[in-house]
């Protein structure tokens, strides 16, 4: 068995496990923030605009740690495991 071809392997995994879970977790904050805001709308209709407006900031901060979570995924694909090079190196060797 290859090192380079399981190094590659283990990264392409832990890179679709990072991405799946910046997926769902950010839907369950998004979901979390936006339900919270319409009971409180509910509760004091007077008050919708202000609670509208730290419903957007709230959705702002999920979202702001997805991204954080993707670019942390990206940075460990492309640059610390360098998975293009490996499979680079892969497909030159099977030939």
């Amino acid at each position: 068995m290859n090192v380079q071809l399981i190094i590659a392997a283990a990264t392409v995994v832990g890179f679709s496990l990072v991405a799946a879970a910046f997926a769902i977790g950010t839907t369950i904050g998004n979901g979390l923030v936006s339900s919270r805001a319409v009971e409180a709308i509910a509760r004091q209709p007077e008050a919708r605009p202000n609670i509208f407006q730290f419903l957007i900031i709230g959705v702002g901060f999920v979202e702001a740690n997805g991204f954080i979570a993707l670019g942390l995924a990206l940075y460990l694909f492309f640059v610390v495991a360098n998975v293009p090079s490996l499979v680079a190196t892969l497909l030159a060797g099977a030939k």
